[in-house]
């Protein structure tokens, strides 16, 4: 199963966990859930990865998540703490579909100069401690088994 690292409160906006049913559907008409992640690279990849929420988090990145959206007239989001914010571990799931070119942005949440990975269908999975890497990595056997035990259990959708 292939992972990628985001740091928080980012991942945390691309999966939302403090959405379901039509409040969640509400908010992905509305642009409350984040359906980009700027990369400096592109991809060729497709199809569903895990969101990896990473260890490390400043207290300014925390800071600059509240700003980009609302201060162009996007949607307010009231973040979690910064302490409520899980991370080190896999929190969700996401597909990848497209990779936007930086000069075609498609999104608000797509920022100027970077590429954009196009993301639909974000689900939350509970917590699954986890080592991040760079780039798409494969997720340890132990991590895959417990995310597909958890599957079979119905806990992830």
């Amino acid at each position: 199963m292939k992972a990628l690292s985001i740091r928080q409160p980012w991942a945390w906006l691309i999966v939302r966990p403090d959405l379901v049913g039509a409040a969640r559907a509400a908010a992905i008409a509305s642009g409350e859930i984040k359906d980009i992640e700027n990369r400096s690279w592109p991809t060729k990849f497709r199809g569903r990865v895990l969101v990896h929420a990473s260890k490390s988090m400043t207290r300014a990145e925390y800071e600059d998540a509240k700003d980009p959206l609302w201060s162009r007239g996007g949607p307010t989001i009231e973040l979690p703490q910064m302490d409520q914010l899980q991370r080190g571990g896999i929190i969700g799931a996401v597909t990848i579909d497209a990779c936007v070119d930086p000069i075609d942005r498609i999104s608000m949440w797509h920022v100027e100069g970077c590429y954009g990975f196009h993301l639909v269908d974000a689900r939350p999975t509970p917590f699954v401690e986890c080592k991040g890497a760079l780039q798409f990595f494969d997720v340890p056997v132990d991590v895959a088994t417990q995310l597909r035990q958890m599957h079979e259990l119905g806990a992830i959708a």
